[in-house]
Parts: structure tokens; C-alpha cells; sequence
């Protein structure tokens, strides 16, 4: 597909995850021998932060700010692009298909993605991605 890139957000639309919003990792058209079809390896917001008012102390407001992230291969008949991207350089050397083999490895990706996600969310950029969807 031409229009699923590295680094483009799209949101899930079936299964446990849907109507979460994912940045593709890796495209791969041809498939592979675990998955004979068209699929992307994505990593996207299982819990969006919450809302953080003034009153709130240091501690609440760390706890509410905290972002879940999970790692997925999802079928492109599954995916629908949106129009933003996400810059994810620092994904790309973390997570890959061998991620999937040991359940360490993928806590570990899982970790390292946690904390890129965090920082994007607290420099305020892209708030879009880090907002549940409204429907």
C-alpha cells in the first residue's frame, strides 16, 4: 500500500484494540510465513493519560499523565490511515519481528516504547495521538 509509511498514525477498527490510535513501525506488503498477507507491525496507546487539573499534586498528576503502550502485527484491512504522522526514529532499531519470539524481548520493547511515548506527551507536540477518539 502507498499511503501506509513508516511513521503514519492509523487507527485499529477491528479486535480488542480497536478505535486506538497506532504509529506503523514496519510495512510489509508481501507478508511473511507466519503472516501470508499484507500487514504492518505497529505500536500504539492501550490507556490514554487522563485529564490533570491545577489542584492536583505531583504524584496524581504523574499517575494521570502515564501512558500504556502495546506492540501489534495488524492486517492492513484492519488499519485506517489518518493524515498525521508521528516521527519514530527511535522505535525503528527497538522493535522488528524477532520482538515477537520471547515474551522479555517484547516487555523490553514495551518499556522503551513507553518511555518515547512519554516523553513525546509531556513536550506537549502531537497532542492529537495521546486524546482517545470521540465517536
Amino acid at each position: 500500500m502507498k499511503f501506509l509509511k513508516n511513521g503514519r498514525v492509523a487507527i485499529i477498527t477491528r479486535g480488542r484494540f480497536a478505535g486506538k490510535k497506532v504509529v506503523i513501525v514496519k510495512v510489509m506488503d508481501d507478508g511473511s510465513k507466519s503472516h501470508p498477507f499484507g500487514h504492518a507491525l505497529v505500536t500504539g496507546v492501550e490507556r490514554y493519560p487522563q485529564k490533570v487539573t491545577r489542584r492536583m499534586g505531583k504524584k496524581v498528576v504523574a499517575k494521570r499523565s502515564s501512558v500504556k503502550p502495546f506492540i501489534k502485527v495488524i492486517n492492513y484491512n484492519h488499519l485506517m490511515p489518518t493524515r498525521y504522522t508521528l516521527d519514530i526514529e527511535t522505535l525503528k532499531g527497538i522493535v522488528s519481528s524477532d520482538t515477537f519470539k520471547e515474551p522479555s524481548q517484547r516487555e523490553d520493547a514495551k518499556k522503551t516504547i513507553k518511555k518515547t511515548f512519554q516523553e513525546k506527551y509531556t513536550t506537549g507536540k502531537n497532542k492529537w495521538f495521546f486524546t482517545p477518539l470521540r465517536f
